[in-house]
């Protein structure tokens, strides 16, 4: 296996871009780099641009593995950091009821649903008795809207 210093490269590269990828999720990067840069220095070497020695392959490795880590670390750390911002639709929220006293938005409002207080908040004031829909869910908080009386 080793006799054949480029075919070893290939073999070796994929297997570490394999493992980063599928094993563990690109969250190290520096397989991702060494494997690439393994294939790129099996390629010189098959096009005769690199001597077939391990002295030149390592070399060369290293080499393009310090490039590839210099130009794509911080683009690719970015990626990382970028999380989506999803609001999560489900049933459990669409729920709509009637205040019990007026909803102000610089005052704390709560309502007993499903055995929890939740914190009701509303970007306009509301008044008691007005039927509500929430129309946005975040950790123990439900934002609500009047009911349009064209929908009842």
């Amino acid at each position: 296996m080793f006799g054949n210093i480029p075919q070893t490269l290939v073999v070796l590269g994929l297997l570490a871009l394999i493992i980063e990828v599928l094993i563990l999720g690109c969250s190290t990067l520096v397989l991702l780099f060494f494997g690439i840069a393994m294939l790129l220095t099996s390629g010189l070497i098959y096009i005769g641009m690199v001597e077939a020695n391990w002295l030149s392959t390592i070399s060369t490795l290293a080499i393009i593995t310090l490039l590839l880590t210099i130009a794509l670390w911080k683009p690719l750390k970015k990626l990382q950091n970028k999380t989506a911002q999803t609001d999560i639709n489900s049933d459990f929220a669409v729920i709509t009821f009637e205040l019990e006293k007026d909803l102000l938005p610089s005052e704390r409002y709560t309502y007993n649903y499903s055995g929890i207080q939740w914190l009701i908040k509303s970007n306009t004031t509301i008044a008691k008795g007005v039927a509500v829909k929430v129309i946005k869910k975040e950790v123990g908080v439900l934002w609500v809207e009047p009911v349009d009386s064209a929908i009842k």
